[in-house]
């Protein structure tokens, strides 16, 4: 049985380093549009819309089929 050899560690860095990379990385952030954020909020809420519609009509389904199974049982 052979070790496997460890990961490089990474080299610390300090406070005032790490908080300039941190700034750089929020530099690279691509905001969505004001248009962009309207166009996938109103296709989330068409989704849910379409979801809730689905599962109530298998919901309606299945509790009819369950009261003709019940039906049958008497």
């Amino acid at each position: 049985m052979t070790a496997e050899p460890a990961a490089p560690k990474k080299p610390k860095v300090g406070p005032i380093q790490f908080l300039n990379q941190v700034r750089a990385e929020t530099r690279k952030i691509t905001w969505p549009s004001r248009k962009e954020t309207w166009i996938t909020s109103v296709m989330v809420l068409i989704m849910v819309v379409l979801a809730s519609l689905f599962f109530w009509i298998v919901d309606l389904v299945l509790g009819l089929g369950a009261a003709q199974l019940i039906q049958i049982g008497r």
